[in-house]
């Protein structure tokens, strides 16, 4: 008695946060649930060199992935920074309406400057970001940050205390 082979298949996977599709392999649909996609997001945003994770689920069977995670490549931010300015970096968590979320903001000076900025410019941009952040959804956020929307307003703020060259969200990572 022969036993039917069962072979694999490449199964659609939605993407709502940048609207685009791809496709996983598994012998089923419900075998997808809980898989990782990484999606390079570097010619979707002209050379700002992103790295987009999402986390599979299946709502009646259809794959959908949800943002858990976006980075900005470390190669990108070395290119950045130049001889001459100062660098400035931040690590915290926020509460957003329906997730905590880990937020690494990334600022680069025009020119070297004194520690008591560096320290003035950290301060607020958290201030900022955490006051920004606690009535938006973690899939806005997410949104917010490939459109540019969240880290431009953020500049305008920061220029007050001392002109930035960037201004970036470096990390920003849904923690349930």
């Amino acid at each position: 008695m022969a036993i039917a082979k069962i072979k694999k298949r490449f199964f659609d996977v939605e993407m709502p946060v940048i609207n685009k599709q791809t496709q996983l392999q598994a012998y089923e649909v419900k075998e997808l649930e809980n898989r990782f996609i990484k999606y390079d997001l570097t010619r979707l945003l002209k050379g700002k060199s992103m790295l987009l994770t999402l986390k599979v689920k299946i709502e009646n069977n259809e794959a959908i992935g949800i943002p858990k995670k976006i980075v900005l490549m470390p190669y990108f931010l070395r290119r950045m920074v130049r001889k001459g300015t100062n660098y400035i970096e931040d690590s915290f968590s926020a509460a957003c309406k329906d997730a905590e979320v880990r937020i690494k903001p990334f600022l680069i000076t025009r020119r070297k400057v004194s520690r008591a900025v560096r320290n003035a410019l950290r301060k607020k941009a958290k201030e900022e970001l955490l006051n920004y952040v606690k009535d938006k959804t973690s899939d806005e956020l997410f949104d917010e940050i490939l459109k540019n929307q969240m880290q431009k307003p953020l500049s305008l703020k920061l220029k007050k205390i001392y002109p930035l060259a960037l201004c970036e969200i470096r990390v920003l990572e849904v923690k349930n």
